[in-house]
Formats: C-alpha cells, sequence, structure tokens
C-alpha cells in the first residue's frame, strides 16, 4: 500500500485554499459581476490567466515572488520565521493564485444572474448594501458558491506542476498527491501510482458529476 501521507496533506491543503478563496473570490466577483469600470476585463484576464499559463511558468514566477530574497518573501520570514518556499505556507499561496479562476468565475456567472433587480427590490425596501448582499445575494447565488467550491477543491487536489515549482517534494511538509504519484512512476513502483492515480480518478469524476447533478436539478427547479 502506498504512504498515505500526501494525501492527508492534499485534502489539508485543499481545505484551506477552499475557504480562503472563497472569502476573497466573493469581494472580487460581486465587483466584476456589477461594475461598470474600464477596468473589468483587465481584471477579468488578470484573474483567468492561470487557466491558459503552463503551471510551471506560473510556478517559476511565484517562486521568485516568494524566495526570501524577494520583498514578499522577505517579509514573510520577518513575520514567521520561516520560508514561504519548500513549505506549506507557499503551497497555499501557490494554490490560491493557481485556483483563483475556479472560484472567481462560477460566482461571477451566479452573481450576474441575480441581476439588479432583486437589489433594487431590498433597496426600496432599506435594507443596506450589505444587508442585502446577504440576505438576497447570497441565497440566490448559492449554486455559484456551490460549484466554485466544489471545482477549487477538486483543482487543488490534483495540482502539480506550480507545486513541484513553488513546493518541491518535501515528505511530511510538500509531497502532495500529484507528486506522490510523479515520484512512483519515476521509481518504477508502478502499483502505488496506479493507486492514487485511479484514486483521483475516481475522485474527479466524482466532483464533476455531483456538480453537473446539482446544477440539472437547479434548472429543474427553478424551470
Amino acid at each position: 500500500m502506498p504512504d498515505l501521507a500526501p494525501v492527508w496533506l492534499s485534502i489539508q491543503l485543499a481545505l484551506v485554499t477552499t475557504v480562503i478563496l472563497l472569502a476573497l473570490a466573493t469581494p472580487l466577483a460581486w465587483w466584476l459581476a456589477n461594475t461598470r469600470s474600464a477596468l473589468k476585463p483587465v481584471i477579468e484576464a488578470v484573474t483567468a490567466l492561470p487557466l491558459v499559463l503552463p503551471p510551471t511558468v506560473l510556478g517559476f514566477y511565484l517562486l521568485l515572488m516568494l524566495n526570501p530574497e524577494a520583498p514578499i518573501g522577505a517579509f514573510w520570514v520577518t513575520m514567521t520565521g520561516e520560508s514561504l518556499t519548500f513549505s506549506f505556507s507557499g503551497l497555499v499561496v501557490a494554490s490560491l493564485v493557481y485556483s483563483l479562476p475556479f472560484a472567481v468565475q462560477p460566482l461571477q456567472g451566479a452573481f450576474e444572474a441575480v441581476g439588479r433587480g432583486a437589489m433594487e427590490a431590498a433597496a426600496s425596501l432599506r435594507a443596506p448594501p450589505l444587508d442585502a448582499f446577504f440576505t438576497v445575494a447570497v441565497p440566490l447565488s448559492a449554486r455559484g458558491f456551490l460549484t466554485a467550491g466544489v471545482l477549487t477543491f477538486a483543482h487543488t487536489i490534483g495540482e502539480f506542476g506550480v507545486i513541484l515549482m513553488v513546493g518541491g517534494n518535501i515528505p511530511g511538509r510538500t509531497r502532495v498527491l500529484s507528486i506522490a504519484v510523479f515520484e512512483h512512476v519515476e521509481t518504477l513502483r508502478y502499483q502505488e501510482a496506479h493507486i492514487l492515480s485511479a484514486g483521483l480518478l475516481i475522485f474527479s469524476f466524482v466532483t464533476l458529476l455531483s456538480v453537473y447533478a446539482l446544477n440539472r436539478r437547479y434548472r429543474i427547479r427553478v424551470g
């Protein structure tokens, strides 16, 4: 049986990334859904960049930004005494950047579907903007939050190139599931690689099936 430590580390990384990213992506997606600023296409392009940029390229630039000699990396070392590179904290930062579009885009689409009418109706009832957001926009966008959370979690579980560049392959600290599979293949341990890969394949299929099934059920209920 393969070592399950990378599995638990991947789950931990995915959970932390999903929680933080939903909190960060929600105001950004709301702004993108409602703004008329000329900067909107630029922000959308930057947000979606991880979808088209090779993971190794993104990982390389993150490695340069997070190393102890760079301003961000040096600040982190000063505050915590630890380096962001080759650490779990660095994996979280890399995952936040790499999985950003998987959280923002479903939320933006859900917020756009809410429309201005519902928010204007809440405003006409003298609901403060923040109260209207949490009592009107959020419930109406529940499917978007669910999709964003599931996709972000699943995408983080399967990360490889960015994680390898920023975190390396340190057992117990940065060796996540995808890197463990790669290492097993490199060392010709195909049985262990097959077990982990099959588990990841089943997980990915079940995740996508769940998202499509929930979306279909929501459309039938709304229709």
